[in-house]
């Protein structure tokens, strides 16, 4: 166990201990879905400079320690179809130019070996920019499409968003899959053979199990906190964290306030809560960040906007936490996860062909 942490305390209690700046790497922001509403436009809103609305520009992920970020590419369930997979290709490409204009700042990264470089250059190297797609509704149900995407640089996929598709059930709806389809199934053997991490934040339990049940590679849950600190369907139950112990996997605790506490408002220790749970329950080795930042219209107080991450590790430092634990929570253990998943796809590819089913030939087949 670690020592309760005192917070900031009152007049002459100790301070919160220095952390020397640890290079994040952060499972999710929405940036640019928020820059949608500019029509994706940088030169209405240039992110070089301090920002007086959202979470994330460049000054500020200096700030906070940002070496690695996955840029959401998400879009809401109510796109369907061929308008679902054209609207992901618009946050794709708003990423490819986000790093176009700032090639100082940022770097396309697809790879663990490239991530690993931003983490070790450090501050003066560029932010390692990634792509997670956000709800299996970006793919239209075709596994072409999921390749395309992968061709383009994304290196996660959510199974699900707030809403169920056509394979895979959500936390925040009705189930009818029984967590997944056998075209679900086909989806992450799929993503397996191409290197995709199968991300199972938004999913419902029965889809996590089916997930870590199906896939040969380790899971993550890119934007996700801890079912038993607070219950909230969008948080992870203990049977799953346990399970990301056996097989290797992350989850990535998030700073939603809804997911992290019932109170108002949210604070810093509230965040802390679920981070150690998870490493008592889930094990040092399968913990991370995935703030969410510029999805959430609040944050939890210490923890405002993408500067924020040193506050959150000195909390965690005041609880005896130390460096080396502290690198694993904010990159090594993703930059594992990324590497192992990549080794089984190299594996994968040579011993078995693309999957070409769509979700109405296993349908038919399984009637």
């Amino acid at each position: 166990m670690h020592p309760t942490s005192t917070g900031d305390g009152p007049p002459g209690a100790l301070p919160r201990p220095e952390v020397p700046l640890i290079g994040i790497v952060d499972g999710h922001n929405d940036l640019p879905w928020r820059m949608r509403s500019f029509d994706y436009d940088l030169t209405r809103t240039d992110l070089g400079q301090v920002q007086t609305e959202g979470h994330t520009d460049l000054p500020r992920a200096r700030q906070g320690g940002l070496v690695g970020q996955f840029w959401s590419v998400f879009v809401p369930c109510h796109f369907r179809g061929a308008d679902a997979v054209t609207a992901t290709l618009q946050q794709i490409d708003f990423v490819h130019e986000l790093v176009a204009r700032y090639p100082e700042d940022l770097a396309l990264v697809t790879s663990s070996a490239g991530l690993r470089e931003c983490i070790d250059a450090g501050a003066g190297g560029p932010i390692g920019s990634l792509l997670g797609a956000e709800g299996g509704h970006s793919i239209d149900n075709s596994l072409g499409v999921l390749r395309n995407l992968y061709r383009l640089g994304v290196r996660y996929l959510t199974l699900t968003h707030n809403d169920n598709n056509d394979w895979a059930d959500s936390a925040t709806d009705e189930a009818c899959h029984h967590g997944l389809t056998d075209f679900g199934r086909t989806v992450i053997a799929e993503m397996n053979r191409l290197g995709m991490m199968v991300d199972l934040s938004h999913t419902a339990p029965a889809t996590m199990h089916a997930a870590l049940d199906a896939s040969r590679a380790p899971v993550i849950f890119s934007h996700s906190s801890c079912r038993a600190v607070h219950d909230h369907p969008r948080n992870v139950p203990d049977d799953v964290l346990r399970r990301l112990h056996d097989t290797d996997g992350i989850v990535m605790i998030t700073f939603v306030p809804k997911f992290v506490t019932d109170k108002r408002p949210a604070t810093i220790d509230d965040v802390v809560a679920h981070v150690e749970h998870a490493r008592e329950v889930a094990g040092l080795d399968h913990i991370g960040i995935g703030g969410d930042y510029d999805g959430v219209t609040e944050t939890p107080d210490g923890l405002e906007d993408v500067a924020s991450y040193p506050r959150l590790l000195a909390a965690l430092a005041e609880r005896c936490w130390h460096r080396l634990e502290l690198e694993k929570l904010a990159h090594g253990n993703l930059v594992r996860v990324m590497d192992r998943v990549e080794h089984i796809a190299a594996r994968l590819r040579m011993a078995t062909e693309p999957h070409w089913q769509t979700v109405t030939d296993l349908s038919a087949a399984g009637s």
